[in-house]
Protein backbone atom coordinates (compact mmCIF):
# COMPACT_ATOMS: atom_id res chain seq x y z
CA UNK A 1 0.00 0.00 0.00
CA UNK A 2 1.35 3.37 -1.00
CA UNK A 3 0.12 6.28 1.13
CA UNK A 4 0.41 9.74 -0.43
CA UNK A 5 0.46 12.26 2.41
CA UNK A 6 0.56 16.03 2.64
CA UNK A 7 -1.33 19.13 3.77
CA UNK A 8 -4.53 20.34 2.20
CA UNK A 9 -4.09 21.59 -1.35
CA UNK A 10 -0.71 19.94 -1.92
CA UNK A 11 -1.94 17.71 -4.77
CA UNK A 12 -2.04 14.38 -2.98
CA UNK A 13 -5.39 13.39 -4.54
CA UNK A 14 -4.14 14.20 -8.03
CA UNK A 15 -0.85 12.35 -7.47
CA UNK A 16 -2.57 9.42 -5.77
CA UNK A 17 -5.15 8.96 -8.51
CA UNK A 18 -2.56 9.20 -11.27
CA UNK A 19 -0.26 6.76 -9.48
CA UNK A 20 -3.09 4.27 -8.93
CA UNK A 21 -4.10 4.55 -12.58
CA UNK A 22 -0.53 4.06 -13.78
CA UNK A 23 -0.09 1.00 -11.55
CA UNK A 24 -3.56 -0.41 -12.19
CA UNK A 25 -4.24 -0.43 -8.44
CA UNK A 26 -7.35 0.64 -6.52
CA UNK A 27 -7.37 4.18 -5.13
CA UNK A 28 -8.73 5.21 -1.72
CA UNK A 29 -9.42 8.83 -0.81
CA UNK A 30 -8.72 9.27 2.89
CA UNK A 31 -11.32 12.02 3.28
CA UNK A 32 -14.04 9.52 2.35
CA UNK A 33 -13.43 7.71 5.65
CA UNK A 34 -14.27 10.64 7.95
CA UNK A 35 -17.42 10.12 10.03
CA UNK A 36 -20.28 12.54 9.33
CA UNK A 37 -19.55 14.45 12.55
CA UNK A 38 -16.01 15.21 11.40
CA UNK A 39 -17.27 16.40 8.02
CA UNK A 40 -19.70 18.76 9.76
CA UNK A 41 -16.95 20.15 11.98
CA UNK A 42 -14.61 20.71 9.04
CA UNK A 43 -17.35 22.40 6.98
CA UNK A 44 -17.91 24.74 9.91
CA UNK A 45 -14.20 25.56 9.95
CA UNK A 46 -13.56 23.76 13.25
CA UNK A 47 -10.21 21.97 13.39
CA UNK A 48 -10.34 18.32 14.36
CA UNK A 49 -8.77 17.25 17.64
CA UNK A 50 -7.22 13.91 18.45
CA UNK A 51 -10.55 12.54 19.69
CA UNK A 52 -12.22 13.34 16.36
CA UNK A 53 -9.33 11.95 14.33
CA UNK A 54 -9.23 8.62 16.19
CA UNK A 55 -12.12 6.87 14.35
CA UNK A 56 -10.89 8.25 11.02
CA UNK A 57 -7.37 6.94 11.58
CA UNK A 58 -8.78 3.60 12.71
CA UNK A 59 -10.79 3.37 9.48
CA UNK A 60 -7.70 4.16 7.37
CA UNK A 61 -5.65 1.61 9.30
CA UNK A 62 -8.37 -1.01 8.70
CA UNK A 63 -8.21 -0.43 4.94
CA UNK A 64 -4.43 -0.74 4.92
CA UNK A 65 -4.55 -3.86 7.13
CA UNK A 66 -7.16 -5.47 4.88
CA UNK A 67 -5.10 -4.77 1.75
CA UNK A 68 -1.98 -6.18 3.36
CA UNK A 69 -3.80 -9.27 4.66
CA UNK A 70 -5.29 -9.93 1.21
CA UNK A 71 -2.05 -9.13 -0.61
CA UNK A 72 -3.97 -6.48 -2.52
CA UNK A 73 -1.99 -3.43 -3.61
CA UNK A 74 -3.59 0.00 -3.27
CA UNK A 75 -2.88 3.72 -3.24
CA UNK A 76 -4.37 5.95 -0.53
CA UNK A 77 -4.20 9.72 -0.19
CA UNK A 78 -4.70 11.36 3.19
CA UNK A 79 -3.74 14.51 5.04
CA UNK A 80 -0.71 14.45 7.25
Amino acid sequence: VIVVMGPSGSGKTTVGRRLALALGWPYYEGDDFHPAGNVALMRAGTPLGDREREPWLAALAAVVARCVAEGAPAVMACSA
